[in-house]
């Protein structure tokens, strides 16, 4: 088969999704006809090829094709996605739903870089596409997280419906947490007063100054309000990443003062 132009070639205009299947074997015959229909139903978004891997050994051997069914999509000549076994129809259709090339994101990809970069306007630029694109769940999660610390109310609203177990579930918890963190009341205890410090440096956007106070808190009093300290300075950490300037800074610290 002339698989550079029937694939490579052709995901430059569509996404081209490759079963990699053999007649002996019974799984493919499993996953054949549910990745057939499946093409056919969504025709307008992806096409689908297959390829025998009794025939076409040098291109199976070139994708390291070591165990069959194996399906892998392409996308502008490259492979952005795979998975291997028969899947069910409904673990199929998550698996394109989540990999399948989306015009908005690459959209929203192009503002997220311009909020990073503190381009003026561009978290307004962002609500809006977020108000254009409410199903977009990977939007309405960034804008939440611009929104925590000025806006904690609207942040907590745009994850309301976004749960643990769901692909985003652990970082919409996160916005949650802190959202309700911004919130918390202040007093005079130790712990109490450096939380108060760490409030007012979110928000002027102050992240090591908030890290630090988080930090003193938690050595003031881990067990202060259910543990408030100890649960805000991770999530800071997590969406900071592990590559940010604070958080190398500051995990240690933080570890130590744990123990």
């Amino acid at each position: 088969m002339d698989f550079n132009t029937r694939v490579l070639d052709r995901s430059h205009s569509k996404p081209v999704v490759v079963d990699f299947w053999a007649p002996w074997c019974g799984p493919c015959r499993v996953l054949g006809p549910t990745i057939e229909q499946l093409a056919e139903e969504q025709r307008d978004r992806w096409e689908l090829v297959k390829v025998n891997t009794e025939e076409e050994m040098d291109i199976a051997q070139q994708y390291r094709i070591q165990s069959i069914p194996n399906v892998k999509m392409f996308h502008k000549g490259e492979v952005v996605a795979e998975f291997a076994g028969a899947l069910p129809r409904t673990a199929i259709l998550n698996w394109l739903d989540e990999n399948l090339p989306d015009k908005r994101k690459e959209g929203l990809e192009q503002l997220l870089k311009d909020v990073r970069a503190g381009h003026a306007g561009a978290v307004d630029k962002l609500r809006g596409f977020v108000k254009e694109n409410p199903d977009l769940v990977e939007a309405r999660l960034a804008l939440a997280q611009q929104l925590i610390f000025s806006q904690p109310e609207e942040a907590e609203a745009l994850v309301a419906d976004i749960h643990l177990g769901d692909k985003q579930g652990e970082t919409a918890e996160d916005v949650r947490l802190l959202a309700a963190f911004m919130r918390h009341p202040a007093d005079e205890s130790p712990a109490g007063r450096q939380l108060t410090k760490a409030q007012e440096a979110l928000q002027k956007g102050d992240m090591a100054s908030a890290v630090k106070a988080v930090i003193e808190a938690t050595t003031a009093d881990k067990s202060y309000a259910d543990e408030l300290p100890r649960k805000v300075a991770i999530a800071l950490f997590r969406s900071l990443g592990p590559d940010h300037p604070v958080t190398r800074d500051y995990r240690w610290k933080f570890d130590m003062a744990l123990y």
